[in-house]
């Protein structure tokens, strides 16, 4: 019961942090490449953290679209 409140501790406190960040960036950029870097940051951590943490392979196709995903969301940021 302690691990599964800690857990949801910190998702509400990432949650909370994240959208705070989307917010700040809201303000720098345009919000659409706001968001759009935003949801891809989410998608590559989510995959890295798959392959890190919970033994979801890793393919040399999965890598190289990891690697796409995080080349298009610099080339959004660069361009915003």
């Amino acid at each position: 019961m302690a691990a599964a409140i800690s857990a949801l501790i910190a998702f509400l406190l990432s949650v909370t942090a994240s959208m705070g960040l989307l917010a700040l960036a809201g303000l720098q950029i345009p919000m659409g490449t706001a968001y759009a870097v935003w949801a891809g940051i989410g998608a590559a951590a989510t995959a890295i953290i798959g392959v890190a943490f919970y033994a979801e392979p890793m393919s040399i196709v999965r890598g190289l679209l990891i690697a796409g995903l995080i080349g298009c969301i610099v080339g959004l940021k660069a361009l915003g």
